[in-house]
């Protein structure tokens, strides 16, 4: 069971972003997310560093769109990271214009075996992470490293999330949560005691370290 880190800060992308650096500039592989409070991050850290040629870049979920539609997760990155960068990293991107089920499956081939040095998770109203919403079928998956399903809030667009166990296979878990919205499924997610009905909070069963980069809003105080 692991305890989660919570670092409350008046500029918490600042400090992903400053993870984010370090972690490309090691090399490793780095997953990334979307969300309305990551863009920030992804600006500072190709900033910071501009070379991440030795790392790799991963997704944690995709929407079912191209990867030219706004709503594409890898859209955000390109746009906020990976345009800004003179070295580019290893791109492994989730294939969202595909059927849901074949996107999943070709995912689940490339990253079966890789190492994710550095899983980067947002956290949803619901406390949801990925795509893996509070009773979904998705949430239940067990096997799989990959899997494709129905959203559970809007935009109601099919997705395709690594499962609970390719997360809790992570080195190391962290996360960047904004604003007063969030303040209910901080609690659940890492106050509370562990529920699927929180889909955070079961990150806590495993050993990988996670840690928590929020503003004081988010908190609650």
């Amino acid at each position: 069971m692991s305890d989660p880190a919570l670092h409350v800060l008046d500029e918490p992308e600042k400090a992903v972003a400053e993870l984010l650096a370090g972690a490309a500039r090691s090399g490793e592989s780095i997953v990334l997310t979307g969300g309305s409070s990551v863009g920030k991050a992804y600006e500072r850290a190709a900033a910071l560093e501009p070379d991440w040629s030795s790392a790799s870049v991963w997704w944690g979920d995709e929407r079912c769109v191209p990867p030219e539609h706004e709503l594409s997760n890898y859209l955000l990155a390109k746009h906020t990271l990976l345009d800004r960068l003179d070295g580019a990293p290893d791109v492994h991107r989730i294939r969202g214009e595909l059927d849901p089920a074949d996107a999943a499956g070709e995912y689940e081939q490339a990253i079966d075996g890789a190492t994710l040095d550095f899983l980067l998770l947002g956290l949803g109203p619901d406390a949801h992470i990925a795509s893996l919403f509070p009773g979904s079928p998705q949430l239940d998956e067990r096997e799989r490293l990959v899997t494709s399903g129905p959203p559970g809030l809007e935009p109601w667009v099919d997705r395709v999330t690594l499962t609970l166990p390719a997360l809790l296979a992570a080195t190391r878990v962290v996360f960047l949560v904004t604003g007063p919205d969030k303040t209910d499924a901080v609690q659940r997610g890492f106050r509370d005691p562990v529920s699927p009905a929180a889909p955070a909070s079961l990150l806590r069963l495993g050993d990988v370290p996670i840690h928590v980069y929020l503003d004081a809003a988010a908190s609650g105080g």
